[in-house]
């Protein structure tokens, strides 16, 4: 058996470790445009210093070796080909499969502004290569603004402040992390943020670059007229999965990405797809059992995407640890039971609830809840029967031992 897998980031790697642990003897080809096995979540670490590149992998060094890969590195596919089933790259290499696991993840975003495309120092936040080359403008740069507020905006600035330049931020929601955080959360964040410095603007969007004649963004007008210097802008204002190269051929796409299954399986019956290239629930988590349910259909072991909570976003900013889990911003929020806490050390929780389950919470500080919270979340258990503060519930209230000593879940 041919198995071809294109992309070597979680949901690649994941995928093609499983298909040799259940096929021993079958030929494994991994394309990926990168040449490094490594995680974009820490990205911010390498700019900072942290970690070199070495410890950027999520992977022993000898991965590709020991699972008997063969890894066609630095090259983009550009074409598939379901009839002949093969694939094509930019560089004119053709791989033929039986089954294709299709795991290109997504690229950076750059909003319609004239001139963003084409500005030498507008960089995306996204990949090693937009990393180093941010590394190597910051050393620079006198003034550096972000375009965007999300976890990869706030991911640069973090890796950024030790470069003490001046840093803003410029975001088109009211607040930092707004999909993941509430105003009393964000908020916390953004005070920090201000004591290192760093300017930010909500409710604005950048409305126009001005350019030198080398083609250099000098400064940037706000869509309050607002102009502020800049030297060096990084672009983190979203994502768009990588199915360019699917034009053409018989495998289905949408407005976010490439659409499959439960299975993992696309529109043709011998391509998968998993990870971030579907546009839906991207963490690196869900990456992971994406890769590996799609490569155990691909050999044939019956396996669904069950059991897995998309909807978790884990951050440590400026030492300040915070979690949001499921549903934090309900779109009717009357219909919805919201309690909030928080005590003078700076630990707050809000949990989101209706009629016995919690469908979303938010710690921020002290996180020793987050495991409680995510069981009850995922496995909706109904705590209407609890006498006691939800904020009080521990693993007590639903774990039960059998007769056997084991441990069960169970509703009370």
């Amino acid at each position: 058996m041919k198995y071809v897998v294109i992309g070597a980031s979680a949901a690649g790697i994941s995928g093609a470790k499983r298909l040799r642990e259940l096929d021993p003897q079958a030929e494994i080809t991994l394309i990926s445009k990168d040449e490094h096995i490594y995680s974009r979540c820490i990205m911010h670490h390498y700019i900072e210093g942290i970690r070199d590149l070495n410890r950027l992998q999520f992977v022993p060094s000898n991965f590709i070796a020991t699972y008997n890969i063969n890894w066609i590195k630095g090259e983009c596919v550009t074409q598939v080909d379901t009839t002949a089933q093969s694939v094509t790259t930019d560089k004119g290499t053709v791989v033929n499969f039986d089954k294709l696991l299709i795991a290109t993840g997504s690229h950076v975003f750059f909003p319609p502004i004239p001139g963003l495309k084409e500005a030498k120092n507008a960089i995306g936040f996204h990949d090693l290569d937009e990393c180093e080359a941010i590394m190597e403008q910051a050393k620079t740069a006198n003034h550096i603004v972000v375009m965007g507020a999300g976890l990869v905006g706030i991911d640069a600035v973090s890796g950024l402040l030790h470069y003490n330049k001046p840093i803003s931020i410029v975001e088109m929601r009211d607040r930092m992390l707004g999909l993941q955080l509430d105003p009393v959360a964000a908020s916390t964040y953004e005070k920090a943020f201000d004591k290192k410095g760093v300017k930010q603007f909500y409710n604005l969007g950048v409305k126009e670059l001005h350019l030198n004649d080398q083609n250099e963004i000098t400064s940037i007008t706000l869509s309050n007229d607002e102009e502020l210097p800049c030297d060096l802008l990084i672009v983190a204002s979203g994502v768009r999965s990588n199915v360019e190269f699917l034009e053409g051929s018989d495998i289905e796409t949408d407005r976010f990405g490439l659409i499959i299954d439960a299975l993992g399986q696309t529109s043709n019956p011998n391509v998968y797809g998993a990870g971030d290239v579907t546009g839906r629930n991207p963490i690196w988590p869900v990456a992971v059992k994406e890769g590996i349910v799609a490569a155990s259909n691909m050999t044939g072991l019956a396996k669904e995407m069950t059991d897995f909570f998309a909807s978790k976003s884990t951050m440590n900013f400026l030492d300040i640890p915070t979690l949001s889990l499921g549903l934090t911003h309900p779109e009717n929020p009357d219909d919805y039971i919201i309690e909030t806490e928080q005590d003078d050390q700076g630990n707050y929780k809000k949990i989101v609830h209706k009629d016995g389950k919690i469908y979303g919470a938010i710690l921020q500080g002290n996180l020793d809840y987050s495991g409680v919270l995510t069981q009850l979340i995922r496995y909706q258990i109904d705590v209407s029967k609890v006498k006691k503060p939800l904020f009080e519930i521990d693993y007590s209230d639903f774990f039960n031992v059998t007769e056997n000593f084991e441990f069960t879940y169970e509703n009370q």
